[in-house]
């Protein structure tokens, strides 16, 4: 009896468990096994529960749920929408089994990974099918051609790799595809030609190569086809030409080579055609002028030579011209200027000549030109702005002449106006007060008269000013000019200028004042005190007196003070001392007296900063003693002889003393030491003892590897770099291994000295124990300290390209020669070296020419090489070392791929300004990381890019 109550009891459990499961409906079941596989951090399912009341006959709970869409009678699951509810996970697709009449499936934005489910591909009612922006990964599974009834296929920016499927054009109904932002690779097969229906076809940002298929010319029905940023071989196939509907065309960035294919001009539907970043030659095929429907044309960033076809004069709806970086040349055509929707000509750093249209501008509402770097002549078109919609004006490096149009001062939609490095002459026509929107003038080395415009202080907006080297300017610095809020850089170098400096009264953005080689005169005002964002002041050869004000020294980012040449007298305020961000004060050449303050910092700067000041005293220039101050005072001049001569005759003897011990010990002391500025004076013995070595000058061991630390006698801890070299070449290599360790910036680490032999040498440096960025890429850091390692290298590169002379190439620029101090300040190690090297192989490289600032090729290589490894090293700081040696494939994906996953990377979602910061330094990548080396920029425009002073685009405007 006790057994049937038993069974009775299971049976009753059973029969309860079925019920329960059986409200469930399969639909809300698979559901619900579909959420317990994701991970849902934002909760964004938590309405996925069956409800406790009871549904009607066969509906379907689910119908209720967000992202479910049912038929009329709620009986049927027909759509699944999980997009942008940042779920991830590994989708089984067990589950799927039960949607058969599923018609639309999105599962975009997320973060889905692992291989793509293939029970997908049995949904055979699918319309649309979306799994754009995830992860999924590995090859992309087989079966696709299952889903007979696909229309839309989106399966953008993945992780996909291997072949592109060859399935996919058997889908007769697909109009769209899109599996752009992965890494497929190898070619696109010719099936791909195949396609009955398709409209849209993205294949860009990828790793395809191969020649793209003339097959893909049979596709009658595609109006927009993306198939750039890969690496092809071969030439553009005339055969797309027959794509008799194509309205989009995008082949950028794909490695092409040879002409463009005057079949093109076939494609008069076509609106859109990009074909920049390329290796395309020959000339544009005046053919085009048959494509009436097009708007935007970009053959940019080739090497297509000839002149812009007069037959563009019948382009009527075109808005985009971009040719710039080519080997154009030629003249502009008039009837360029006859184009009525023209609004962006872009053609600069070709060959182009002659003068520009007179009517540009007077026909279309034009809103961009950039001409510069070429070989115009004559003035700027009278009407350029006439249709009130001129933002960017970029003529810069030509030959312009003549006077500026007077029509620019009604321009009041000009944001940036950069005329530099031309021949303009007369007054500055600029009527500030109309401009009320511009942000950056450049009107520098030009032949400019009649001063400043006085009323600069009302462009409420302006960040950049730069009107140097303009001989005859003449003119005073306009009274208001430091109250603009938003100014940055004020630049007016070598122009006349003659006068008072104005009160600092406002100036809390100010980061750059240039005011050398005038005729300013007066005191400093001690109101620069409110200039507490200021970095360099160059007032250098004028005719300022007084003294140097103490409120100078109280500027907290203050790196850069050049007052030499001029007439300052007093001491050098001892505060300066105090100063953490100074790096150098120049007081050269002045009336300054007393003593140098006795910080090491003022050591680094070298005796040059200090010269020219009799009765100025200290380290780097000759002690201070107790006669200084009679000296430095009112010493008579018979006085200072006397010393003088006693020093001379204290030197001598001291000589013949050195020079008999030398030539008694014959020879013994063969090892030398070489102190620079900031070690003390420790002899030979010292640093080899420290090494473990001998003082044999013949049996010297040589620390087991090539880089090791030792310490001092004093303590101080040192890297020692050990480098073998032949005797013929000491000379000639210690000369630069000096001008090496004279080469102080507070981003390089500092060489101390060398020790050397006929043999050996070991350069000393700083030992900074805080490891390399090598090291700590994959360390968390937030973006303030991402930003500021990226700058710190910038302007430690920009010194040794810039600053010194000649200009250093760092020669081996990558991750693991970028050191950290205490305050995580980097430094760039290992600088110079591979020069050092070259030396002792006896290979000379020609030094930059002072005279004219150019360098050979062999210089010009090495620094567009760093420049190339600084855009590396950008992708690797912002990558979290992802990305490393990534110069070039970053070019075969689309930037807006690449910036997803950085923002990503850097947990980013929707704070604009951070995006726009990261975009910026992004797109310095882009440019430094240029193929061809000459269309890099320098390393002080990257650093100026950097510091907001260039757009946020990579164009350079």
């Amino acid at each position: 009896m006790e057994i049937f109550r038993c069974l009775a009891y299971k049976l009753l459990l059973s029969l309860m468990f079925i019920l329960v499961v059986s409200a469930i409906d399969p639909y809300s079941e698979a559901l619900l096994g579909l959420k317990s596989e994701l991970v849902d951090d934002d909760h964004s399912l938590s309405d996925w529960l069956v409800p406790p009341g009871k549904n009607a006959p066969g509906e379907v709970s689910a119908c209720s749920w967000s992202g479910i869409t049912c038929n009329s009678n709620k009986t049927i699951v027909i759509g699944l929408d999980l997009s942008m509810k940042n779920l991830s996970g590994v989708m089984t697709g067990k589950q799927l089994g039960v949607f058969t009449k599923l018609v639309d499936l999105n599962l975009s934005f997320n973060s889905f990974s692992g291989q793509l489910p293939v029970e997908i591909f049995n949904l055979s009612n699918l319309n649309v099918l979306d799994i754009s922006r995830n992860n999924f990964s590995g090859h992309f599974p087989g079966g696709i051609s299952g889903l007979k009834n696909l229309v839309v296929f989106d399966a953008f920016s993945n992780s996909f790799s291997g072949p592109l499927p060859v399935e996919v054009p058997q889908l007769d109904s697909l109009k769209v595809l899109n599996f752009a932002g992965s890494y497929f690779n190898g070619p696109i097969p010719p099936e791909y030609g195949s396609f009955k229906s398709l409209e849209f076809l993205h294949l860009g940002g990828n790793f395809l190569s191969g020649n793209i298929p003339p097959e893909l010319g049979k596709l009658k029905t595609v109006t927009h086809m993306e198939i750039g940023y890969n690496t092809y071989q071969g030439s553009i196939p005339w055969q797309l030409g027959n794509m008799s509907e194509l309205q989009y065309l995008d082949i950028a960035g794909a490695n092409l080579s040879g002409p463009i294919p005057e079949q093109l001009s076939n494609l008069t539907k076509l609106q859109s055609l990009f074909l920049f970043r390329n290796q395309l030659t020959g000339l544009i095929p005046r053919e085009f002028s048959r494509i009436m429907a097009l708007t935007n044309l970009d053959l940019s960033d080739n090497q297509i030579s000839g002149p812009i076809p007069e037959s563009f004069v019948e382009l009527k709806n075109l808005r985009l011209l971009s040719l710039m970086y080519n080997e154009m040349n030629s003249t502009v055509p008039e009837g360029i200027a006859e184009l009525p929707s023209l609004e962006t000509l872009l053609i600069w750093n070709n060959f182009f000549s002659g003068s520009l249209p007179r009517s540009l501008g007077r026909n279309s509402k034009i809103k961009w030109v950039d001409v510069s770097t070429n070989n115009f002549i004559g003035s700027i078109p009278p009407d350029i702005c006439s249709g009130g919609m001129l933002y960017k004006l970029i003529l810069f490096s030509n030959n312009f002449s003549g006077s500026l149009s007077p029509s620019l001062s009604n321009c009041s939609s000009l944001v940036r106006l950069r005329l530099e490095d031309n021949s303009f002459s007369g007054e500055v026509p600029l009527k500030f007060s109309h401009l009320s929107d511009i942000t950056y003038v450049d009107l520098s080395r030009n032949n400019l008269t009649g001063g400043i415009p006085t009323d600069i202080s009302q462009a409420a907006k302006l960040q950049y000013f730069n009107i140097s080297n303009n001989p005859e300017l003449g003119g005073m610095i306009p009274a208001e000019t430091w109250s603009l809020p938003p100014l940055q850089n004020f630049s007016a170098s070598s122009c006349s200028i003659s006068g008072n400096l104005p009160p600092f009264q406002s100036c809390k953005s100010i980061s750059v004042i240039e005011l050398s080689m005038n005729n300013l005169s007066g005191i400093v005002p001690k109101s620069v005190s409110n200039c507490q964002a200021i970095e360099r002041m160059d007032l250098a050869n004028n005719n300022l007196s007084g003294h140097i004000p103490e409120e100078l020294a109280n500027l907290p980012a203050l790196s850069v003070l050049d007052l030499s040449h001029n007439s300052f007298n007093g001491p050098i305020p001892v505060k300066f001392g105090s100063s953490s961000s100074l790096l150098l004060l120049n007081v050269s050449f002045n009336d300054i007296s007393g003593s140098i303050p006795s910080e090491n910092s003022f050591r680094l700067m070298g005796s040059t900063a200090f010269v020219g000041n009799p009765q100025l005293c200290g380290a780097p220039l000759r002690p201070c003693s107790g006669s200084d101050t009679i000296l430095g005072s009112k010493g008579t001049r018979k006085l200072r002889w006397v010393l003088v001569l006693c020093a001379g005759v204290v030197i001598l003897i001291v000589a013949l003393i050195l020079g008999i011990i030398y030539f008694q010990r014959g020879f013994k002391g063969r090892w030398k030491m070489v102190s620079f500025n900031g070690i003390p004076r420790f002899t030979a013995k010292d640093v080899l003892k420290s090494l473990g070595s001998t003082e044999s000058a013949e049996a010297v061991q040589a620390p087991s590897a090539s880089v090791c630390k030792a310490v001092l006698p004093t303590g101080i801890t040192v890297l020692v770099k050990k480098i073998e070299w032949e005797a013929k070449r000491i000379g000639v290599m210690s000369e630069f291994i000096t001008t090496l360790g004279n080469s102080r910036h507070k981003n390089l680490i500092r060489l101390l000295g060398f020790c050397y032999n006929k043999h050996l040498a070991y350069l000393l440096y700083d030992y900074l124990p805080n490891g390399n960025l090598a090291e700590k890429i994959r360390m968390k850091m937030d973006w303030a300290t991402k930003y500021k390692i990226i700058v710190g290298i910038a302007k430690g590169l920009c010194f040794l390209h810039h600053d010194c002379y000649p200009a250093i190439p760092h020669g081996d620029l990558k991750s693991s020669n970028i050191v950290f101090d205490e305050n995580m300040e980097p430094h760039l190690a290992e600088f110079g070296f591979k020069y050092l090297v070259q030396l002792n192989k006896g290979l000379y490289p020609a030094t930059s020419k002072k005279e004219t600032g150019e360098f050979n090729n062999a210089i010009k290589e090495e620094l567009y090489t760093d420049v190339y490894n600084f855009g590396e090293i950008i992708l690797e700081i912002l990558t979290n070392g992802k990305l490393t040696n990534a110069g070039a494939s970053i070019h075969n994906k689309p930037k807006e791929v690449l910036l997803k996953d950085i923002y990503n990377e850097n947990e980013v979602d929707c704070k604009t300004s951070l995006q726009e910061e990261i975009k910026l330094v992004i797109d310095v990548a882009f440019i430094c990381t240029r193929s061809r080396a000459s269309d890099r920029p320098s390393i002080e425009d990257a650093l100026k890019f950097l510091s907001g002073l260039k757009p946020q685009d990579n164009n350079r405007t």
